[in-house]
């Protein structure tokens, strides 16, 4: 799961990306409304954490952006605003939740999984192809009967992987959205990661999901259910 933190507390910001991370998700951060207007145009995200009290556009003006566009991507506003008032408008305004500073992490976390909980109804909670088969609530990856154990950053990476199945994506698109950044350095990250999952997912077995696409990137095979 991909979240964008806008949030103009630098110190903060970085918090509660090291936080998401340990649970599993990939966090990018942006420090004004403009700049995290410009990231929704350009990327995907699974959830947008949103202070209110940001410079060049508020969070409340990025959020009505969004809606007014039919972006549908979940809002979850963390703000020092805590008046009713306050709560009710960004709710109305199309705000998933609403959480006023000072906060505990451990409760922002719950109200981060109920929202994806929620869009289970929505969408599935698996991604399946062939006999792979991954839980995007509790991380759990399987190939057939085996639980198959991964780091955080390898899950983020196959479950992008899995997400585009049949596509090819590049090591800039990868290392956009695992890692947050592209480095522009000829960095070799993405192929080490893809050496990793390739080890644990396709070793000793006759279809192999991992394809390299030469000058390209790399792309997961589909395959039909089992």
């Amino acid at each position: 799961m991909k979240i964008l933190i806008v949030e103009d507390e630098k110190d903060l910001a970085k918090i509660i990306k090291k936080r998401l991370e340990r649970e599993n998700f990939t966090a990018e951060i942006v420090h004004d409304g403009e700049a995290a207007v410009d990231k929704t145009i350009i990327n995907e995200y699974d959830l947008i954490i949103l202070d209110i009290m940001i410079p060049k556009k508020d969070g409340l003006e990025v959020l009505s952006e969004l809606r007014e566009w039919k972006d549908k991507t979940p809002v979850l506003i963390l703000t020092a605003r805590d008046s009713l008032e306050d709560k009710v408008q960004g709710l109305n305004m199309g705000a998933d939740d609403y959480l006023t500073k000072p906060f505990a992490f451990e409760e922002l976390i719950a109200r981060i999984k109920t929202i994806f909980r929620r869009g289970v109804k929505e969408h599935s909670n698996t991604l399946k192809n062939g006999d792979l088969l991954i839980n995007t609530v509790d991380y759990t990856v399987k190939r057939g009967e085996k639980i198959i154990e991964l780091t955080s950053k390898e899950y983020a990476l196959l479950e992008y992987l899995m997400r585009n199945r049949g596509n090819v994506l590049s090591r800039s698109q990868i290392e956009e959205h695992v890692w947050g950044y592209m480095s522009g350095n000829n960095t070799n990250i993405v192929d080490v990661y893809i050496r990793f999952i390739r080890k644990k997912i396709d070793e000793g077995h006759e279809n192999k999901f991992l394809e390299t696409v030469r000058g390209r990137g790399y792309k997961m095979k589909v395959f039909k259910d089992e």
